[in-house]
């Protein structure tokens, strides 16, 4: 995927969400830093065009989203969705409820779709 300028005020939104990450999020983060999770290289809060990704596997074209309920079958979400598949990515959203009950599920379902990227996410 081609590397595309981003906006200083993109940036700056993106490193302010890094220092604000939700409690979910922060654990997720955890596991998924420092190649700790199966070897796989992730990012986090990455700029896409122009939303920015809670975590990003560029090797595997994988998105890991981790909402709560206000992302509930969002119209702007669906919008969001559709272009980043577009741009070629695969979005695998986790409730932050899932992420803070079930850590090791979470975890394994990730290494699922980073391993066979022809599997496409559920919701």
């Amino acid at each position: 995927m081609p590397h595309q300028p981003v906006s200083p005020a993109k940036l700056s939104f993106a490193r302010s969400l890094r220092r604000e990450m939700t409690e979910a999020e922060d654990r997720l983060w955890h596991e998924l830093r420092d190649r700790r999770l199966d070897r796989i290289k992730f990012r986090r809060q990455v700029p896409l065009g122009k939303y920015i990704a809670d975590f990003v596997c560029l090797e595997a074209g994988l998105i890991i989203e981790v909402d709560g309920s206000q992302h509930a079958e969002s119209d702007s979400d669906r919008i969001r969705k559709a272009e980043l598949k577009a741009r070629g990515f695969r979005i695998l959203r986790f409730w932050n409820d899932d992420v803070l009950k079930d850590l090791n599920a979470v975890c394994d379902t990730i290494i699922t779709y980073v391993r066979d990227t022809s599997l496409q996410p559920w919701r």
